[in-house]
């Protein structure tokens, strides 16, 4: 596709059908940093930016999982149903940049995860074909580096494994400054010593060791707003580095990351969930 930005350059991918929006750097990770003009991955009026992808029906959706509401809090919104595993996924493939995005939880839960936390997610770095989490792509993610969404947990780091076209298998690989909780669960520490994980967790820095999976759970120092409340959440892609800041905190970080580039996914996982803003700030040269 053209470029739609200053500072956007888009190179075709032939095998993939799509394009790569390779941003320049930038030289932080700060929000204040320099960037671009924003993209608006949700223009507030369709979903022609994305495609979907539930496991059971490929890109279809006949339960219409995914959709547009005109107004929720007066402006237009994403809903996802959370009625079936899957995801709505960008159309192109993207490289540093700055993710801006907010989101409310909805009432509707599913399945066994009917009185369970809330649960979606934002994955980016996204590679490989749809469904290729599972070996014989028919999972409901790809390879990538999620930023959590989940009731007491918005801003965890999860690396997902994925398996590329011949079934071989692609990792997710970060390091991180993390050390160990009192239940010897990874947590983001700023202080600690930088260690490579393999796949895993890295929890947020401030998740309530008590975190119970629990519908309505809420931890004593969470920074995501209650429930029925805009959540903002921020993903800063900067070369190999990812950054998550929830509500305007930095809440986990990485560096080194094995992926540095492709498709971003908005998960459908069993809760309803709204977004009303998705956009891209491009990351400018760095002086």
């Amino acid at each position: 596709m053209a470029a739609r930005t200053r500072g956007v350059r888009a190179i075709p991918l032939l095998a993939a059908g799509t394009a790569l929006l390779l941003f320049s750097r930038a030289p932080s990770v700060s929000p204040d940093g320099a960037e671009g003009e924003p993209i608006q991955l949700f223009n507030g009026k369709d979903l022609s930016g994305f495609y979907t992808w539930l496991p059971r029906f490929g890109r279809e959706d006949p339960d219409r999982v995914f959709s547009i509401v005109d107004r929720i809090d007066g402006a237009p919104a994403i809903r996802v149903s959370g009625q079936h595993f899957g995801g709505l996924v960008t159309r192109d493939e993207y490289a540093n940049y700055h993710l801006v995005v907010e989101f409310r939880w909805g009432l509707a839960t599913w399945g066994d995860r009917g009185d369970r936390a809330r649960d979606s997610g934002v994955l980016v770095h996204c590679q490989s074909p749809d469904g290729s989490s599972a070996k014989d792509s028919k999972g409901p993610w790809m390879a990538s580096v999620e930023a959590q969404v989940i009731e007491g947990g918005t801003g965890d780091i999860i690396l997902v494994s994925g398996f590329d076209d011949a079934g071989m298998p692609i990792g997710s690989r970060i390091t991180a400054t993390a050390g160990k909780d009192r239940d010897g669960e990874n947590v983001y520490d700023p202080k600690a010593e930088p260690r490579e994980l393999d796949g895993g967790r890295i929890n947020w820095y401030g998740r309530d060791p008590d975190w119970k999976d629990e519908l309505g759970f809420r931890g004593k120092d969470d920074v995501e707003s209650p429930a029925g409340r805009w959540t903002r959440l921020e993903v800063i892609c900067d070369g190999d580095t990812v950054t998550n800041i929830v509500n305007g905190k930095v809440v986990n970080a990485g560096t080194r990351s094995s992926l540095t580039k492709g498709k971003i996914l908005f998960q459908s996982e069993l809760a309803e969930i709204y977004f009303r803003k998705i956009e891209i700030r491009p990351l400018k040269t760095r002086p």
